[in-house]
């Protein structure tokens, strides 16, 4: 199971690089939640659908330096770099910690930093 929590999160990351925002929540549960730690909380693939359309301006770009899979869970640690609303370059260093359920993307806890 792991190596196929693993591959489906490859995958998921892989659409939202190419600007299928759609592609990537057909992985996610309807009731998905996802926290960014210390920022906000968004519940359900409406909120993240609203998240996705103004946070990714253009397709991020993701350097992921890590993916652990254990059971439920798949962390990926790497970088990210997107534009701001201001059309400005970002870069970011992440934790994701995703628990899935069903197989599909239900719980995210995001650790990011901007780097």
């Amino acid at each position: 199971m792991s190596v196929n929590n693993k591959s489906i999160l490859e995958k998921a990351n892989a659409a939202v690089t190419t600007g299928d925002n759609e592609g990537f929540l057909a992985y996610c549960t309807e009731d998905t939640v996802w926290t960014f730690v210390g920022e906000q909380s968004l519940h359900g693939k409406e909120a993240v659908r609203e998240y996705m359309k103004k946070a990714y301006v253009e397709p991020p770009k993701f350097d992921i330096e890590e993916i652990i899979a254990e059971g439920n869970f798949v962390t990926a640690l790497g970088k990210i770099s997107m534009k701001n609303e201001e059309g400005e370059l970002k870069h970011y260093s992440y934790c994701d910690v995703w628990k899935l359920r069903d197989g599909k993307l239900d719980v995210l806890k995001a650790f990011v930093i901007e780097a």
